[in-house]
């Protein structure tokens, strides 16, 4: 059955193409995060959302075949299509796009953020109808320093209105679609390019739980935060 949001059908673009470089080549998606892989820890929030009707994933040629054999051994049904990414981000997003069929509105998600949440997707559904893009983010804590060249602090820039940026972030997929059609050079993510085609871009919570695993690092943060909400559901259904 579609999924829907006030009679809108929402779909996912979920981004898994990278090459893992901070990570000396180990792909860090199918990494054994409390005994699922990264991967099957994103897919399944995904999966459990009603209000998803189907999932793209986009993946490396490399590694394609591997993330089709966990979605088959795992049974998510959600995802229709591995298709194979390019050499950005955003070239990855875009194959996404023409893979991604009929919809109202599109979810893009880094699948290395395998701590997205049920409720954030639904706000994020919640936001999108405003401007057309919403996304994650969570206000700064920390004090930014603008550096010069020689790395001398030339300014400190009031944090009071700096967020930083997180995924899910969801589009009209019209709008999207035209955004990857107009801007053809580098961005770091897709509200960027919606910005720059005049769309006001919508800010909804996110969570600081919700890291990106990049770094070799965040896998042992990453254990440790699944262990914490592990124990708070079961302290919450005591």
């Amino acid at each position: 059955m579609e999924a829907t949001r006030a009679g809108k059908k929402v779909a996912a673009i979920i981004v898994a193409g990278g090459s893992s470089t901070r990570m000396g080549g180990t792909d860090k998606l199918t990494l054994d995060l409390c005994g699922r892989t990264v991967l099957s820890r994103t897919l399944q929030a995904f999966e459990d959302c009603g209000s998803i009707d189907h999932v793209i994933l986009v993946a490396s040629k490399a590694r394609a075949s591997e993330y089709a054999a966990i979605i088959s051994r795992e049974g998510f049904s959600k995802v229709k299509k591995v298709c194979t990414g390019g050499k950005r981000r955003q070239d990855s997003v875009a194959a996404g796009l023409s893979a991604l069929g009929g919809c109202d509105y599109v979810i893009v998600h880094d699948a290395a953020r395998p701590f997205v949440t049920q409720e954030m997707m639904e706000a994020a559904i919640g936001a999108v109808a405003e401007t057309g893009v919403a996304i994650a983010a969570v206000p700064v804590i920390d004090t930014i320093k603008m550096a010069h060249d020689d790395g001398t602090v030339a300014s400190t820039i009031p944090r009071h209105k700096l967020w930083a940026v997180q995924t899910p972030q969801i589009f009209d997929t019209e709008l999207l679609k035209k955004a990857h059609a107009t801007i053809t050079d580098d961005v770091t993510d897709d509200a960027s390019m919606a910005e720059r085609l005049g769309s006001r871009v919508k800010l909804f919570t996110g969570s600081y739980d919700n890291i990106k695993i990049t770094m070799p690092t965040d896998i042992s943060v990453a254990a440790a935060l699944w262990q914490r909400r592990k124990q708070q559901r079961q302290e919450q259904k005591a």
